[in-house]
């Protein structure tokens, strides 16, 4: 089972095509609605290039990776945090819900996704720049952090979790699966993470129908699917939060910046005015 099949290459050669068709709709065809709409969809092209190329250029060697994922297992337990093999294990005993697990993680991530930016752009296009900033600011942020490579929990066998997506033929990552390859340690932080509590807060902050709520059940199953798929720690869904918190604080930030320079015109335009009348 893949999650998407497009390569690096596939999707970088298809985000440059429909840049160029954003920028002949508005200067050449007259259409500026559909230069929009193909500017949108190459700038998210454009991130999901950049995600798969973090896999293949790290800026420190692999070989730790192992190394760092033990190290966040270790230091979770001596928290007290719960120990995700025990979830894993507790899951494990019923295979509907691992096998709907892995379905989850490899449709989910994408579609809610792709869902979410639709429906804001066709239904609510002034809010839909806000949601597109705060995913490319969180996922520019999190791809950062992710050169530093991290193994996800179903690389250590010996802490007690199992790679089930292999176990039962659904892995994304095809035949790689069950070996430390490079394009799979970037577990930290957690982008599944970072883009659910995206989709849910974008939800409920725009939709208005009572049954908005319900966009919470998205992120509490990705953090539990996330889990028990041993795919990701809990830190790395705690470091995906709080760098989606900075992406809201510095997108609000910059809303005040923007309102201060329209503002600005108009005082000085009334401080002249008075100027003018006491001459």
């Amino acid at each position: 089972m893949q999650n998407l099949t497009l390569t690096w290459q596939t999707s970088g050669t298809a985000g440059v095509a429909l840049f160029g068709a954003a920028y002949a709709a508005k200067r050449w065809w007259g259409k500026p609605g559909l230069g929009v709409a193909c500017r949108e969809a190459g700038t998210l092209l454009a991130l999901f290039t950049l995600w798969q190329l973090v896999g293949h250029l790290s800026l420190l060697s692999t070989e730790h990776a192992l190394d760092r994922a033990e190290w966040i297992h270790r230091t979770e337990l001596d928290w007290g945090l719960p120990d995700e093999a025990a979830w894993q294990r507790a899951a494990r005993e019923h295979p509907w819900l691992i096998s709907a697990s892995n379905y989850y993680y490899a449709t989910m991530h994408f579609g809610a996704m792709i869902a979410l930016l639709v429906w804001v752009f066709v239904r609510h296009r002034a809010r839909y720049a806000w949601v597109r900033n705060t995913v490319v600011l969180t996922t520019a942020a999190c791809l950062l952090i992710q050169f530093l490579p991290v193994a996800p929990p179903r690389m250590l066998p010996g802490n007690g979790f199992v790679d089930v997506a292999a176990e039962y033929g659904q892995s994304v990552y095809g035949g790689a699966v069950g070996g430390v390859v490079e394009a799979q340690l970037s577990a930290m932080p957690s982008v599944h993470v970072a883009w659910c509590v995206i989709v849910a807060v974008a939800v409920v902050v725009i939709a208005r129908s009572p049954w908005r709520w319900l966009a919470v059940l998205h992120p509490l199953a990705t953090v539990y699917v996330v889990v028990v798929t041993a795919n990701h720690f809990w830190a790395d869904g705690l470091v995906a939060v709080g760098l989606l918190m900075i992406a809201y604080l510095v997108l609000h930030a910059a809303a005040g910046w923007r309102a201060t320079g329209e503002e600005q015109p108009a005082a000085v335009r009334w401080e002249q005015e008075k100027e003018t009348a006491a001459g």
